[in-house]
C-alpha cells in the first residue's frame, strides 16, 4: 500500500500547501514585483517622493514599507530572527533616498523572502507565530505579505501612470475578450 493510499488526507494537504506556497512566490516575485519595479524605475527621484496631500503616501514612503513588512512578516518571522521592524519610520520618511537605492533594498529582501516560500513546510504554515502584535498561523503570514503587497503595488501602479499618462500595457497580450491571443 503506498503513502498516498494509506493517508491520502496528508498528501492532499501537502500539495495543497505547496501550490498555494509556489503561487504565492510567484505572485510577488514573478508578477507585482518586476512590474512595480519597471514602475519605479521610471520615475525620478522626485516623482518617488512626491505626495498629493500630508495624508498620503509617496512611492518611496510605500517601498520602504512594503519592505519592512516583507521582513518583517516572512523573512524574520520563519527564520525566527529579532524583529527589528520600526513601522512609524516608514511613513515619516522625507529623505530623498535615490529610488534605485529603495528598489535594492526591497530586492533583497525580496529574495530572502523567496528562500522561505520556497522551503516552508505545511508544518510551518500551519504553525503560530506572533507577529507584530498579532497571533497567526503561517497560512496567515505568507496571504498577509501577498494582499498587501498587492494593494501597495496598485497604489504604486496608480502614482506611475498619473505622471506618465500612459497605460503600462502589462496586459497587452489579452485580446478584446480578455483571454491571452
Amino acid at each position: 500500500m503506498t503513502a498516498m493510499e494509506q493517508h491520502p488526507e496528508t498528501c492532499v494537504e501537502s500539495r495543497i500547501a505547496e501550490i498555494f506556497l509556489e503561487f504565492s512566490r510567484r505572485k510577488l516575485l514573478e508578477q507585482y514585483w518586476p512590474r512595480m519595479r519597471s514602475s519605479v524605475e521610471s520615475l525620478t527621484d522626485e516623482q518617488v517622493w512626491w505626495r498629493a496631500n500630508p495624508a498620503s503616501n509617496s512611492v518611496g514612503n510605500l517601498l520602504l514599507h512594503l519592505n519592512g513588512n516583507v521582513r518583517q512578516w516572512l523573512v524574520a518571522s520563519f527564520n525566527q530572527l529579532e524583529d527589528m521592524r520600526d513601522r512609524p519610520v516608514e511613513f515619516k520618511e522625507r529623505t530623498l533616498i535615490p529610488g534605485g537605492v529603495l528598489l535594492g533594498r526591497l530586492d533583497e529582501t525580496l529574495q530572502e523572502a523567496a528562500e522561505v516560500l520556497s522551503r516552508l513546510t505545511q508544518a510551518e504554515l500551519m504553525a503560530t507565530y506572533k507577529i507584530q502584535g498579532y497571533t497567526v498561523s503561517g497560512l496567515d503570514a505568507v496571504y498577509q505579505v501577498v494582499e498587501h503587497f498587492g494593494m501597495h503595488y496598485g497604489q504604486i501602479l496608480y502614482i506611475t501612470k498619473m505622471f506618465s499618462g500612459e497605460d503600462l500595457a502589462f496586459y497587452r497580450g489579452l485580446d478584446a475578450t480578455g483571454r491571452a491571443s
